[in-house]
């Protein structure tokens, strides 16, 4: 049976899949996984370890998919964080991971015999799948920002999602909402992931609750509750958050915006008080659809397999190494 490898690296683990043909799906449904697996990255162990735990989990799917499917995978996709040259295949830093300049194209490609080999940004590989076939399907455009250590975003057009001149399209993280605020690491002060992110809602609740232990999770349980400390907290994350995507809106006039992370996994605690204060400040902007992310932690999983897929119809027989931008 015809399939490809999907692997979204994250920080501390690997999640990966055997992905069937997207023609097998269903009309508009999510193409059929055949295999799961997860392993740790090995990040303790340095960069250079992170790339063989890759290369040598990419290469055991293989021999899963020849063994237990009748053929090799066809293709490869994999997502991950950072920094990412697409055009080129390389990962081109992660903080997390602590690799620079990786040629991950070219080394899984190797590794796995030749096969062609797509890389992306692992929250943009994540929003192709949530608009193609989760939470923006059906969409023609989208904005996918998942709230948690941080807060990214993904550009969706017509199907596919926009990577920016330098890659660095959908950063909505780094959009100042509070002048002068809280500092960030990126090096600006007030950035919107500094308030509104499930780290910053987190950190925050510990502080007002006095619990050192006390997550965003625990806020949101509060805030259900009627504490007073916590619906202050929550309000203001929500209203940095409502500025950012106003912002965002203003500027791209998105369809359909996608809320996904561990925020959004208080459901309505957050998109009820959220669509609210967004709908307070628009003036002549177009309200889109506020919705929550469908796909959890399997977007950046099927959105590589996506990306292998995707590879595959625009790759010649003279040019296998080929590769398209997510």
């Amino acid at each position: 049976m015809r399939h490809v490898i999907a692997l979204d690296v994250g920080g501390t683990g690997m999640k990966a899949a055997l992905v069937g043909a997207v023609d097998a799906a269903p009309s508009g449904g999510t193409p059929p996984v055949l295999h799961r697996a997860r392993r740790a990255t090995g990040r303790e162990h340095g960069p250079d370890s992170v790339v063989e735990s890759i290369l040598a989990f990419a290469a055991d799917l293989r021999a899963h998919g020849e063994r237990h499917f009748g053929e090799p995978a066809s293709a490869v996709g994999v997502a991950v964080p950072g920094i990412v040259d697409a055009d080129r295949g390389i990962a081109a830093y992660s903080a997390n991971l602590g690799w620079r300049d990786v040629p991950l194209r070219d080394l899984l490609s190797e590794r796995l015999d030749g096969i062609p080999v797509a890389l992306g940004h692992d929250v943009r590989t994540g929003g192709l799948a949530e608009g193609r076939i989760g939470a923006g399907q059906g969409a023609d455009r989208f904005l996918f920002v998942p709230l948690g250590t941080g807060i990214a975003g993904a550009i969706g057009i017509d199907g596919r999602v926009e990577a920016g001149a330098h890659g660095f399209a959908g950063e909505i993280g780094h959009i100042v909402v509070r002048p002068g605020g809280t500092p960030c690491p990126c090096g600006q002060r007030g950035c919107l992931e500094r308030f509104a992110s499930a780290a910053a809602v987190s950190e925050a609740w510990a502080e007002a609750s006095g619990d050192p232990e006390a997550d965003a999770a625990d806020c949101a349980k509060a805030v259900e509750a009627g504490d007073p400390r916590a619906l202050a907290v929550w309000q203001e994350a929500v209203d940095a958050l409502a500025d950012g995507l106003v912002t965002a809106l203003t500027l791209l006039d998105p369809r359909t915006l996608i809320i996904g992370g561990g925020l959004a996994e208080a459901g309505e605690t957050l998109f009820t008080p959220l669509r609210a204060a967004v709908e307070r400040r628009v003036t002549f902007q177009k309200l889109p659809s506020i919705v929550p992310a469908a796909l959890g932690d399997t977007a950046g999983c099927l959105g590589a397999g996506l990306l292998a897929w995707d590879l595959l119809s625009t790759t010649s027989p003279s040019n296998p190494a080929s590769e398209v931008t997510p």
